[in-house]
């Protein structure tokens, strides 16, 4: 078997050489702007999903069904750069989207699926996440924080929850799995070749850009014991065999990919996971830095999943799967703003 990191540069000299002219071909020089500009790119748990008001504000035309919110890290950082700026004054595009995937960053138009108030028709496409930020020669940094719907993990999730109710194996079924469902190993396979294509298409697009790409945050107990199988405020009926594997075998892994892509292309990774273990779904209210299953939101999110049995009314929570609170968001906005702050001295 061919060392991940063999397979690694030779994924990336292939792309490498395929975006090579353009790459690489003479470029205007950023200048010296008036203010730096920065563009956030990602998922949901860049978004926000049920953190704060929803941006742009419900009743608004220019909702676009991505679920960005006050909340989210992306605007908490850009209040802490506006009151200390770094030099000079920073202007955030944020274009995260609720359920991106990674081609969804550089290739691929996304149909977002917000299930707050969407129109009659269903949401209309948006452009690649690179075209809505018009990144460019004078991008002075860009963050990204994307990778667990192209797996989808939260997908992913949903089925533990099911096979958890009948007592069956999440991990027998993504390790050995039925015909027609890609096996852990093939997911985080595919999820590193559309990293490296998708960081190769930034640097095309932002030449200048100082990139940061952001991990994800320890959603899963330490010890999965710490985990009430009666509680939809944390995993619900996921067995503690089944978080342990999604632990180590599909989160970590999933970090260790991007943090992997990441350093071969020079770029800085921001670590998130670390400074918030003991903070999982699994925690107590007062601790928890994620929500679980069902959990606090405000009152527009909705409290049921279509399409799946999941309702959290009776516990008189909404459908939170598993993604940051407040608190988590404070969290990963210190090492995001620590990061681009080191970005931008170094720019």
């Amino acid at each position: 078997m061919r060392h991940p990191v063999s397979r690694l540069r030779t994924r990336a000299l292939a792309v490498g050489l395929a975006l090579a002219a353009a790459t690489l071909a003479p470029t205007g020089s950023a200048g010296a702007a008036s203010s730096y500009e920065w563009a956030a790119l990602g998922d949901s748990y860049t978004a926000g999903v049920f953190v704060g008001d929803p941006l742009p504000a419900l009743g608004d035309a220019s909702r676009d069904g991505c679920d960005r919110t006050s909340g989210a890290y992306p605007g908490l950082v850009e209040q802490e750069l506006a009151e200390f700026p770094p030099g000079k004054p920073v202007n955030l595009t944020n274009v995260s989207c609720g359920n991106a995937t990674i081609d969804d960053i550089a290739k691929t138009r996304q149909t977002p699926i917000s299930p707050v108030q969407p129109p009659a028709d269903g949401w209309s496409a948006v452009d690649t996440q690179i075209k809505r930020a018009n990144v460019g020669d004078q991008t002075d940094v860009i963050t990204i924080g994307v990778g667990g719907n192209s797996l989808p993990f939260g997908g992913m999730l949903l089925t533990c929850l099911e096979q958890g109710t009948t007592g069956q194996s999440c991990r027998d079924h993504y390790t050995d799995p039925p015909e027609g469902v890609e096996s852990i190993a093939d997911k985080l396979a595919r999820v590193q070749d559309e990293y490296i294509e998708m960081l190769a298409h930034v640097h095309q697009a932002a030449p200048n850009a100082k990139v940061i790409t952001v991990g994800y945050p320890a959603v899963l107990p330490d010890n999965a014991a710490d985990c009430n199988r009666l509680a939809l405020t944390e995993l619900g009926p996921i067995t503690h065999s089944d978080i342990n594997w999604l632990r180590d075998d599909v989160l970590k892994q999933l970090n260790n990919t991007i943090k992997q892509v990441t350093d071969f292309f020079g770029d800085r990774y921001v670590d998130v996971y670390a400074s918030s273990v003991g903070h999982d779904a699994c925690q107590p209210a007062a601790a928890k830095w994620v929500e679980g299953v069902c959990g606090d939101a405000a009152d527009y999110w909705p409290a049921s999943v279509p399409g799946t049995l999941l309702n959290c009314t009776p516990l008189n929570k909404r459908a939170t799967l598993v993604h940051p609170n407040a608190a988590g968001h404070a969290n990963t906005a210190n090492h995001v703003e620590r990061a681009i702050r080191i970005a931008l001295l170094d720019s």
